[in-house]
């Protein structure tokens, strides 16, 4: 019989460093559907209570073909932590600096988002770096519905 070591019991064999990431290199996040119930979850979590997020009456009045979901609720979908990246990181990353977003077109009920990662600038300090992540949400559509930025402080290889 083999002996468990639980320190080896990792979503991914090897532990990922500053030096390990490389300009271009996209990080899938899963897709998915906007259903009813993701609205009402956003909702109960965010405490968002205006109509159009979950009367369908009230966005069909309004010329909208569904509920309309908040931004918010697209960019929860870029959390790296619905990936790999978090687990490449677990021993390097020092933390999450700054996110910022656009939101270009509306997401409504029943759309499926397709989020992603992607690395487009590596800066280099003494111990750590800052990796700098594009992030972008398409819709079924295939239309840009979110871009945006990620910056993560993570720690050089250490030395030896």
């Amino acid at each position: 019989m083999m002996d468990f070591d639980p320190a080896q019991h990792r979503m991914m064999p090897a532990q990922r460093w500053f030096e390990d990431f490389v300009v271009g290199e996209r990080f899938v996040l899963p897709s998915r559907t906007q259903t009813s119930a993701v609205f009402a979850a956003f909702q109960t979590a965010s405490g968002d209570t205006h109509p159009v997020h979950y009367d369908v009456e009230y966005c069909r009045a309004r010329g909208m073909p569904h509920l309309l979901a908040h931004g918010f609720q697209t960019l929860i979908h870029t959390a790296p932590g619905a990936g790999l990246f978090p687990f490449m990181v677990e021993e390097s990353l020092v933390g999450f600096l700054e996110q910022s977003s656009r939101f270009l077109k509306p997401v409504f009920a029943d759309d499926t988002i397709y989020p992603a990662l992607e690395v487009t600038e590596l800066m280099p300090g003494r111990t750590t770096g800052t990796v700098n992540l594009r992030s972008t949400v398409f819709n079924q559509r295939k239309e840009l519905v979110l871009e945006g930025t990620q910056k993560f402080l993570i720690r050089r290889r250490p030395a030896g």
